[in-house]
């Protein structure tokens, strides 16, 4: 990706996303950070020197367009990182529809129609939409069922989105992380009762780092699916 690349990030405040906002920022590259509330976007902006912030609330996706339209969209999206997400585990007899809503709404619905909203930019760019989606994407455990399935639904987005927008010159990648070290990985073990050990899992830098390759493979490439496993 030549010259300064404007890059839209869902989930920059922890984990996978601030890894990979350091190394674009680090580059001299523009960020635009999703947050969900001001106060959120001030803590960016800080964080972040030269970004500029989008504010919405992924857990709202049918909002997402009424908010945007108070605020000022990049004229051109070169990626758009969508790394936020949420898990809620538990078990079907016991799920209720709003832990359902919750994790369909952020995971899937909210990347989908930020996807919609930006395609514009994206498709002016020759750009690059790219969906960090999980080991659940793939297979489904005891007690991972809504979660699991608005991961398999966001690989089913990203798979459609590809095929529609290949002749347009946009490029769309998957990565499926086994379990990094993140504060969304200290919840899922408390749900699991199980001791978080952080140096068991795979550190968010070399999620980040697969990402960047993708990102920065010349325009004749494009990986669709790519998969990160705990190395030890």
């Amino acid at each position: 990706m030549a010259g300064m690349a404007t890059h839209v990030i869902t989930g920059a405040g922890s984990g996978i996303g601030a890894a990979v906002a350091r190394r674009l920022h680090a580059r001299g590259d523009e960020l635009v950070l999703h947050a969900r509330d001001a106060g959120r976007a001030r803590e960016l902006a800080a964080t972040y020197p030269g970004a500029r912030t989008l504010v919405g609330d992924l857990a709202e996706p049918d909002r997402l367009s009424w908010a945007f339209s108070h605020q000022t969209l990049p004229d051109r999206v070169d990626s758009l990182l969508h790394i936020a997400g949420v898990v809620d585990l538990g078990r079907v007899g016991e799920l209720t529809p709003r832990t359902w809503h919750h994790q369909l709404d952020v995971n899937l619905i909210a990347p989908a129609e930020l996807t919609r909203l930006l395609l514009p930019q994206l498709r002016l760019a020759r750009g690059h939409v790219l969906f960090v989606n999980s080991g659940a994407g793939l297979n489904a455990h005891a007690e991972w069922s809504a979660y699991a399935a608005s991961k398999h639904g966001l690989k089913a987005l990203a798979d459609s989105l590809r095929q529609e927008e290949h002749a347009a010159g946009v490029r769309v990648t998957t990565v499926y992380p086994g379990r990094t070290a993140s504060p969304m990985q200290a919840k899922v073990h408390q749900q699991e009762g199980k001791e978080y050990d952080p140096a068991r899992w795979i550190d968010p830098e070399s999620v980040a780092t697969t990402l960047l390759m993708a990102l920065d493979l010349p325009p004749d490439a494009e990986v669709n699916d790519l998969t990160v496993r705990p190395g030890r």
